[in-house]
């Protein structure tokens, strides 16, 4: 299994991922409409999913961050303006969470999902990328680097403790890192510039602006920039496991 998998191109060129038809429990309001690419410990799981009409949510079942690539999302919730998604831009729809959401035209979007009975932050909470970016805590290990520190930056919108999760928006300046085992299950939708991941057979997955993709923990990918690269991220601690 290639250790990035690659979920959308902006490119509209086609992707190696393989997906198949399924649904997130018994209660997805999305179950018709998912191509799921991975699923592992924790009810984590990413993919894709293609959406026109309406619905009506009277209980979101789990934790489910969506990123539009084509069309537009809107969603509603009671006492808060529409929420209007439009190619690049995210949510994070919390366990609980009553809403409605609809599409006027064919939508297609990346998604990254978990289990999260009791949500410490319930709600809706829009990703953008303009965001209140502050100094990463962790920097990187030097002995995994291959030249210079980068500046990393962050903006966790979401930090659902409950389950080990961390969602927002990072930043960083160019860097070159060995191939390592990743050490989180992380989802990426690159906002800005473009990465080169180094995997342990010698190929190289690269994702440029508009891209999606999903590493499982415990794969080995390296990691390389040459310009100022933003992204969209959920990270989850969880144990290693195999996905599928």
């Amino acid at each position: 299994m290639t250790a990035a998998l690659v979920l959308y191109r902006a490119s509209g060129d086609p992707v190696s991922t393989a997906f198949r038809p399924g649904a997130l429990g018994a209660a997805d309001p999305f179950a018709a409409l998912r191509e799921i690419a991975w699923q592992g410990i924790g009810g984590m799981s990413a993919g894709r999913l293609r959406f026109d009409g309406a619905l009506e949510i009277a209980r979101f079942p789990h934790q489910e961050t969506l990123v539009v690539v084509q069309g537009e999302l809107i969603l509603e919730t009671e006492g808060a303006a529409p929420l209007v998604l439009k190619p690049d831009s995210g949510v994070v729809i919390a366990t609980g969470a009553a809403l409605r959401i609809s599409a006027t035209q064919p939508t297609l979007a990346v998604f990254c999902a978990a289990d999260c009975p009791q949500p410490v932050q319930p709600g809706v909470f829009p990703l953008v990328a303009e965001a209140d970016f502050k100094p990463s805590l962790n920097a990187l290990p030097k002995e995994i680097l291959l030249g210079d520190a980068p500046q990393c930056r962050s903006d966790n919108v979401v930090d659902e403790s409950s389950i080990g999760c961390k969602i927002g928006t990072w930043d960083s300046t160019p860097y070159h890192r060995i191939v390592r085992a990743h050490p989180v299950n992380e989802f990426m939708h690159i906002l800005d510039g473009g990465v080169r991941f180094a995997q342990t057979d010698g190929s190289v997955v690269t994702v440029e602006k508009g891209d999606a993709l999903f590493v499982p923990k415990g794969e080995a990918v390296g990691w390389e920039s040459s310009e100022r690269v933003a992204k969209f991220y959920v990270v989850q601690t969880v144990p290693a496991e195999g996905g599928k």
